[in-house]
């Protein structure tokens, strides 16, 4: 269990330290998750020992929601305040990302030769 999570943090240092020292817009957890990903894959042991680690973290991730939602609520008069511009902002960008998720998955589904120019799948 130990291994677990000694791999874990190496891995986020991992990440952290790629992105601090090459200067990329990805944030350093996100580089290290991908790594990690890439060793779990490879490695069926280091899996075994992540595995109980990443279980009792995820058991108590709905934690880290609590600090977010004591800040909304901090927030609340300014958020009442600019609450037509913030929905309008979310519907917004949510529009904005399905639209871009659904071209990009035409795009990418059409290049790889699973569907048609038309769209139609084969």
């Amino acid at each position: 269990m130990l291994l677990g999570l000694f791999s874990l943090l190496l891995f986020q240092l991992i990440g952290e330290t790629i992105a601090r020292g090459s200067g990329l817009p990805i944030p350093g957890p996100v580089i290290g998750f991908v790594l990690l990903a890439v060793a779990l894959a490879a490695s069926p042991g280091l899996r075994r020992e992540v595995d109980p680690v990443a279980a009792g973290l995820l058991r108590y991730l709905s934690l880290l929601f609590v600090p977010a939602a004591v800040g909304v609520i901090q927030q609340w008069g300014l958020l009442r305040v600019a609450a037509v511009p913030i929905v309008a902002a979310l519907l917004v960008s949510t529009w904005a990302a399905l639209i871009v998720t659904a071209l990009v998955f035409r795009f990418v589904s059409t290049r790889l030769g699973l569907s048609g120019p038309d769209g139609e799948a084969r």
